[in-house]
């Protein structure tokens, strides 16, 4: 691969630490840093103020503004408005001064900086000493979490101690929506950070209400288009006796203090913070800042070391389920760790309102936006570890499914067209061949709710939710879909998940899905014509759904193109894939990543060169159908040409690596995926981080290294370990069983840790877990020998 690791942080299996500042990674580092908790995030920024160059970032998950395309030109079909999270009140906000002169790490004097977060709990820290120029030295630190079990409420803690001589400290905290949505202007690829960044920084808030006297700080803000209203409140506390003198300004709430710190002593200011929004539909602003004052006055008393205890508990119980050990590598227990910690934060299940966008709620690149990939990839990890919170996922589908039938409308289609990226359900993505054309959003979710069912048993909500949207997905690809003039069936002018190839005919991976799609659909509809006919009866009226369109779908599939080398057994990425020019991918430095940047982006269309894993897709998730020569080849052909742009694909073909016995390269693999972020492997984490693709280390770990497949009732294993590591585990869910298994050099054990028995397979052999548990003794792995393939050579017309 054309990457490599950036490093400057350190720290242990359970810590992420800087050492010294790098204020020529403070953009990173804030990215790095970032907490949220579903409802609200932040950048790991400086509270103090900061003048270097630095995105101070504070979100809302499912807060949004919108906003008109510029299209020069507009065609039936164009997205023309496009939502995208807004960057809210900075409720961190302090300002530092001794003897009138201001903090600020740009521009001040300081020594033995370190900022670390706890993935154990959640919490940042920073701490400094500040050599004033009056010739104090004083010691400051700050802490901050975002409460996981009271969403609305999040803590900070400033400390002060003198070093030498007393220092008279005066500081200003409060809440601001002076803040300014950098990106609004506009995506620019070419840019380092993202942005165009020669537009001037726009705000979209309008403050409503502004409240300051001691014990309470209050401040509500509606965004200028969508009317969203967000109260954010604090109260201040101290160990020591202070004097609040209260401010406002425009766009700013807060107070005053001043203080004496002498030698020796410290001096605590604690902040609890309570943030609440919601939607225009469901409160107007009277009734926001209402519901606002009821949870501040609910969590006002809540002290900071309790708040704490309460985190701590939390993320205890969180670890003693979810937690992936591995012995023998602490660069890649560190890398595991960060993920999963960091992808819960940004979605638990909380809401089913809410998804998981591209980037949490760590920066503004992306949007907020909800992409195809929570199917694809991040429904695996959550069907396997939080059935509950995979549901919810779906039930994000259903409830944007009223957008998706009125985008297939917009597109000359039926049924439901579910949007390339969204934040709330209709379609948000202005770029045209990427909304038009990359319709396997649908055969995602379809695949997502097969799997759930298949590992959850849940018909209450496949007889519901499930085959509505089933019905509506299958009605919109027999629309979408087209027949040849030689009969066969399939889908024109797609961009399949590649997203290097526009405009191209029968992706193979789409045709394939959409296949699956509507043997599945058709699947359901018999199992509730016999099982469930009065649910089958009332879905049936709800969706309008004809006699004739089940036949149709059945003919579809039947006869749904599907391109493959009968010689090779490679499947064509797409129709003329094959004839496409060569692209040398090993041969692209350093000094070209990312492409988008350096690449003329007519030149990267027209080439070979793959982005992301498409068609290898396939091998892994419906394994049980692909035989050994056929998945292997098509690894060979494809791994070559594929630039990994995309940090989805490193799990894919990390997984196939091991799948094949080619554990040194599955460990270099493994290594990229499970620190893309702390390492800044794509050299992009500065925009935000890589928080769906996060759920490719999990995927690496389950699917890669322990060799699980889903594509049956019965889950299937065949472990390997790579040379460097004594041992790993991690457990998963099946239905109501938490299973956990243990991979060493010499065998696999498979434990019951909760609920009943459990059939698996264990390297292609049946095994019945019980409370006793089973061992099986780890086989010798056998490399695959690489095949070289060269394009199929097609005769001359």
């Amino acid at each position: 691969m054309a990457k490599v690791a950036d490093r400057y942080l350190a720290g242990d299996s359970w810590n992420v630490v800087e050492k010294g500042f790098h204020p020529e990674k403070q953009r990173v580092s804030e990215s790095i840093f970032s907490l949220s908790n579903e409802f609200m995030g932040l950048r790991g920024y400086f509270e103090e103020g900061y003048s270097g160059d630095h995105l101070q970032g504070s979100y809302f998950g499912g807060l949004y503004e919108n906003k008109e395309v510029g299209h020069p030109q507009v065609f039936k079909g164009f997205v023309t408005r496009e939502n995208f999270i807004v960057n809210a009140c900075d409720w961190l906000y302090t300002r530092i001064y001794v003897k009138g002169e201001q903090l600020d790490l740009a521009r001040s004097k300081f020594s033995d900086f370190t900022r670390s977060v706890n993935l154990k709990t959640g919490v940042m820290e920073r701490s400094f000493v500040w050599h004033t120029k009056s010739g104090a030295r004083l010691k400051i630190s700050f802490t901050r979490f975002l409460s996981m079990g009271h969403n609305n409420m999040a803590m900070q803690r400033m400390r002060f101690e003198s070093l030498d001589k007393s220092c008279k400290v005066v500081v200003r905290t409060g809440l601001s929506f002076a803040t300014y949505q950098e990106i609004a202007a506009g995506w620019d690829m070419r840019d380092e950070a993202g942005s165009a960044r020669e537009i001037p920084d726009i705000s979209y808030w309008d403050i409503n209400k502004r409240q300051s006297k001691p014990g309470r700080y209050a401040i509500q803000a509606s965004t200028k288009t969508t009317g969203f209203s967000a109260f954010c409140s604090y109260k201040l506390s101290s160990n020591i006796s202070l004097t609040e003198k209260p401010f406002e300004r425009e766009e700013t709430v807060g107070c005053d203090v001043s203080f004496t710190v002498k030698r020796t002593a410290l001096v605590v200011l604690d902040k609890t913070i309570v943030n609440f929004w919601e939607r225009p539909s469901e409160m107007n602003s009277r009734q926001v800042w209402s519901q606002g004052t009821t949870l501040f006055n609910k969590y006002k008393k809540t002290a900071y070391e309790k708040a704490l205890a309460e985190q701590e508990e939390y993320w205890a119980k969180f670890w003693e389920t979810r937690d992936i050990v591995i012995q023998g590598d602490n660069d890649s227990q560190q890398g595991v760790r960060f993920d999963i910690m960091q992808l819960h934060m940004a979605y638990h299940g909380g809401d089913e309102r809410l998804a998981i966008p591209s980037k949490g709620l760590t920066a503004e690149v992306y949007s907020g936006w909800i992409f195809w990939v929570v199917e694809t990839y991040c429904q695996h990890m959550m069907i396997f570890s939080d059935p509950e919170a995979a549901k919810k996922l779906l039930k994000f589908r259903y409830h944007g499914l009223k957008g998706a039938l009125q985008r297939a409308t917009e597109v000359d289609c039926t049924g439901a067209r579910y949007p390339f990226c969204t934040i709330d359900g209709p379609e948000s993505c202005a770029t045209w061949q990427h909304a038009d054309m990359e319709i396997h959003v649908g055969v995602g979710i379809y695949r997502a709710i097969e799997l759930y069912i298949m590992h959850t048993d849940d018909k209450d909500f496949l007889y519901t939710y499930g085959i509505e949207m089933l019905l509506q997905i299958s009605r919109y690809y027999a629309s979408r879909g087209d027949w040849s003039p030689r009969g066969d069936f399939g889908f024109y002018g797609v961009m399949g998940p590649d997203e290097y190839k526009s405009l191209v005919h029968h992706n193979y991976y789409t045709n394939f899905m959409g296949k699956k799609c509507f043997e599945y659909t058709l699947k359901v509809i018999r199992e509730m014509q016999t099982k469930a006919p009065k649910e089958w009866a009332k879905v049936k009226k709800t969706v309008g759904l004809t006699p004739r369109e089940p036949e149709e779908w059945k003919k579809m599939a039947s006869k749904m193109r599907l391109l493959k080398d009968p010689k090779t057994g490679v499947c064509e990425q797409h129709d003329g894939y094959f004839d496409l020019p060569e692209v040398d991918v090993a041969s692209i430095g350093p000094d070209q990543i990312p492409i988008y940047k350096n690449w003329a982006y007519e030149k990267i269309l027209r080439m070979n060169m793959v982005k992301q894993a498409d068609v290898l897709l396939l091998p892994v998730w419906f394994a049980h159908q692909w035989n050994d020569k056929d998945t292997q080849a098509n690894f060979d052909f494809y791994e070559p040409r594929t630039i990994h742009e995309s940090t989805f694909s490193i799990s894919i073909h990390q997984i196939l690596f091991a799948e094949l016995g080619r554990l040194p390269q599955a460990y270099d693999f493994f290594k990229y995926m499970c620190r893309v972020d702390l390492d800044d492997y794509q050299k992009n984490t500065a925009q935000g981080l890589h928080m769906t693709p996060k759920s490719g280390t999990w995927l690496s770990m389950v699917y890669g290294w322990g060799g699980m497949r889903t594509g049956k009732r019965r889950l299937s294993f065949a472990p390997s370990i790579p040379k460097k590591w004594k041992r790993y585990r991690f457990r998963i869910v099946s239905r109501s069983t938490i299973l956990e298994v243990t991979v060493d050099h010499k065998e696999v054990q498979f434990a019951i840790v909760e609920g009943p028995s459990i059939t698996i397979e264990a390297y292609g052999k049946k095994e019945k877990v019980t409370q006793d548990g089973v061992t099986v003794k780890m086989p010798k792995i056998k490399p695959a020998k690489p095949m070289k393939i060269n394009p199929p050579v097609r005769p001359l017309w």
